[in-house]
């Protein structure tokens, strides 16, 4: 199946545009979420370098977003940069289990194969990978139970339309 962020624009585009005034738009090295402004009449959420699965974490911590938090650039979450100690590993992975679970749900919507992201390439130890991707799918198997995110469930079907895929099950979630 072929991937092009393109689509994943254009289906953001015609989902949310004009019921949330928001965006998705190819940005450069850096993602970043941009609320309206003076010069911007619109939300934006943007993506790092034409990365498909940029585009598709960024949307999902759009879809987590409450609405306070889409009024503050990068919704005011915290961010330490690659090269966290331990602790510092930890904390980060607590809030990324959701933004990475819709994340999952949108790739599956797409049928584009995903991957957590520790996203410490230079911390001084190794991560557990497999005890983060069993947070991240035990999150994705509640969510599709029962409280998926209204905005990450719109977006999942509208890109399972586009992409003629079927609805979601624990199936497609298997580690």
């Amino acid at each position: 199946m072929h991937h092009d962020y393109n689509d994943l624009i254009s289906v953001f585009n015609q989902t949310f545009i004009d019921t949330f005034n928001t965006e998705l738009l190819l940005g450069g090295d850096e993602p970043i979420y941009l609320p309206a402004d003076e010069e911007n009449a619109k939300h934006r959420i943007i993506f790092a370098r034409g990365f498909f699965a940029s585009a598709l974490h960024e949307v999902a911590h759009w879809c987590i977003a409450g609405p306070e938090r889409r009024l503050l650039e990068d919704y005011g979450y915290w961010y330490q940069p690659d090269g966290r100690d331990e602790v510092t590993q930890m904390e980060f992975e607590k809030v990324e289990i959701k933004p990475q679970a819709v994340e999952w749900i949108l790739s599956a919507s797409c049928g584009f194969r995903f991957q957590v992201s520790c996203d410490n390439l230079n911390g001084n130890f190794e991560p557990d990978r497999p005890l983060f991707t069993d947070k991240v799918r035990r999150q994705v198997l509640a969510y599709l139970d029962a409280d998926m995110p209204p905005r990450a469930k719109a977006y999942s079907d509208a890109l399972r339309t586009f992409y003629n895929l079927p609805p979601l099950t624990a199936a497609n979630f298997d580690a």
